[in-house]
């Protein structure tokens, strides 16, 4: 198998640690890669879209599964895709719409693998009415510690510890996820202006079960009476009537059309996205927006994917790196959230990919993130000073208030507050203790947080 000693960073590219990097091409590769493992144990890596140390092995190995690539079986009937783990949505996405069918579950990047999908149990803008991607899934195939391969299903200790168990209890090689069905890969989309936090909550609470897709983003730099003002974007799959009829659209309903700018570059000066700048986008974003539209069509990437567009967008940091923080506290701890954005606010954090979305019904993963209430992620330059304290001082807040960071995000988060978050952790820890005693299957992340 090909394998070379590389240097390996999360999407925030912060941290890296060297680490033999493995590349198996068959299923039996795979578990050869496994049983080969060191000291130091081995993890999955997928696209590399975990901002944190999560595909991370500082002197052990990486597996990179995105060899395993084959789409095995689509059942257009059912509506459900037998495919490897290492395929990524974004290719289910080029096979599927043609087929009248859309992945249940997408995060705000399609370049992520289904095997790291269920390992951190995605979410996205649909979770108030669909739930996290594992929910989607009717079975996957294990490769353990003890080389075997096991089938694994719903409502199984086993399944419940790997959704959302950031690749610790094992391999995906395969699996079988139920889709979404689609007359259009077009949306209808409904956008609006909140003129501060209490709106835009208000606005949810009284209208999301409306929309099957809800996110709003937020500016994180504005104080006062505009504290948490937001452009709040809402839509669902566009039926066929709702295209024009003399338009390309109609003809060809169901193509999938992405596009591309230029890369960011390599380089880019520190310093790029100050106070000053972030604060004049954010304000133009919310100056731009409509105050209300409903009804545009806008394309699939367009609304669930801008980002995509620009090839590595994470560059524009500067080789700091960033830090991206998600967390979720429940209903009933609206102060809270309300008390941690002006936090953030009057500490004028320069974010300017800061988004809050509601959440629906948990998942059973045992360290899967979603719980119902309200989730707000934010990314900030990892060279701003004083950051680490000012993050650790939000963590012991949304401990305090029964909420959880997002582990497939977090770079930072202390390991003594894992447990308050995380009420199942030693559930997960006996099974994986059972399951790899001679923890084969770690990472940077999991020697970290003492998973």
């Amino acid at each position: 198998m090909p394998a070379d000693t590389v240097s390996v960073t999360g999407w925030g590219r912060t941290a890296p640690s060297a680490a033999r990097l493995v590349r198996p091409r068959t299923f039996e590769e795979a578990a050869l890669a496994v049983r080969g493992c060191g000291a130091r144990g081995g993890i999955a890596r997928g696209l590399g879209r975990a901002y944190g140390d999560a595909a991370q092995n500082a002197g052990g190995e990486v597996f990179d599964m995105t060899g395993l690539d084959r789409i095995h079986a689509i059942d257009a009937d059912a509506g459900t895709v037998l495919c490897d783990a290492g395929v990524s949505l974004h290719r289910l996405m080029e096979v599927l719409l043609p087929l009248g069918w859309f992945v249940p579950v997408t995060p705000g990047t399609r370049y992520v693998t289904v095997g790291g999908a269920v390992g951190a149990d995605i979410h996205g803008k649909n979770h108030h009415v669909s739930g996290s991607f594992s929910r989607h899934v009717a079975s996957f195939e294990l490769l353990t510690a003890d080389g075997r391969v096991r089938t694994v299903v719903p409502g199984t200790p086993l399944f419940e510890a790997t959704a959302g168990g950031m690749g610790l209890t094992g391999v995906i090689l395969t699996a079988t996820v139920r889709l979404q069905p689609v007359r259009t890969s077009w949306m209808s989309v409904d956008t609006e202006r909140a003129s501060d936090l209490d709106d835009l909550m208000a606005r949810l609470a009284d209208t999301d079960h409306r929309y099957r897709y809800s996110v709003a983003w937020i500016d994180l730099l504005a104080r006062g009476k505009a504290t948490g003002r937001a452009v709040l974007t809402r839509g669902d799959h566009a039926p066929l009537d709702a295209l024009p009829r003399s338009a390309r659209a109609r003809r060809d309903p169901l193509s999938f059309r992405t596009s591309r700018l230029p890369a960011a570059p390599s380089f880019v000066p520190e310093g790029l996205l100050s106070r000053t700048t972030v604060g004049l986008f954010n304000e133009l974003w919310y100056r731009k927006a409509p105050r209300a539209r409903t009804g545009e069509l806008q394309r699939i990437p367009a609304f669930f994917h801008p980002l995509d567009g620009v090839p590595h967008w994470n560059r524009v940091y500067g080789r700091g790196g960033f830090v991206q923080y998600q967390f979720v506290v429940g209903h009933g701890r609206e102060d809270t959230l309300r008390r941690i954005v002006r936090r953030i606010s009057e500490r004028r954090c320069p974010s300017f990919l800061a988004v809050l979305k509601r959440f629906g019904d948990a998942d059973p993963g045992w360290l899967s993130f979603p719980v119902p209430g309200w989730t707000l992620a934010l990314d900030i330059p990892a060279s701003l000073p004083g950051l680490g304290a000012f993050l650790d001082e939000l963590d012991e807040e949304v401990a305090g208030a029964g909420g959880r960071v997002y582990l497939a995000k977090d770079s930072r988060l202390r390991p003594e507050l894992l447990a308050a978050m995380y009420p199942r952790l030693d559930d997960f820890r006996a099974l994986r203790a059972e399951l790899d005693p001679r923890g084969v299957f770690t990472s940077d992340l999991s020697r970290r947080l003492c998973l």
